[in-house]
C-alpha cells in the first residue's frame, strides 16, 4: 500500500475499478505535471494495482483450465460454435 489513507486497499477493488485507477494514475505519470512526492506515491499504488491485476488474471485462468477437462467428452465447441479450448479463452 501507499500509506495513503484515503486509499482503497487494491485486493477491494472490483477488476474494473483497478484497471480504471491503473490507467488514471499512468496518465498523471505521462502527463509530467506531477510533483516527486506524489509521483512515488502514485507509481507505488499503480505497481499495487498491476500485481493485484496480474494475480487475478493468472487466478481467473488456473480456474479456467482446471475447468477445460470436464469439457473433455464434448466436442470443444458450444451450441454456437464457440470454442472452448483454454488456447481460445485467452487469447
Amino acid at each position: 500500500m501507499t500509506g495513503d489513507p484515503n486509499a482503497v486497499d487494491v485486493e477491494s477493488l472490483s477488476y474494473e475499478q483497478a484497471i480504471w485507477e491503473l490507467d488514471k494514475i499512468i496518465n498523471q505519470l505521462d502527463s509530467g505535471q506531477i510533483d516527486i512526492d506524489s509521483l512515488q506515491k502514485n507509481f507505488r499504488r499503480a505497481v499495487d494495482i498491476a500485481e493485484e491485476i496480474d494475480k487475478r488474471i493468472t487466478r481467473a485462468k488456473d480456474e479456467v483450465e482446471a475447468i477445460l477437462p470436464r469439457l473433455s467428452g464434448l466436442s470443444g465447441k458450444t451450441s454456437s460454435g464457440a470454442d472452448l479450448s483454454a488456447e481460445s479463452v485467452f487469447e
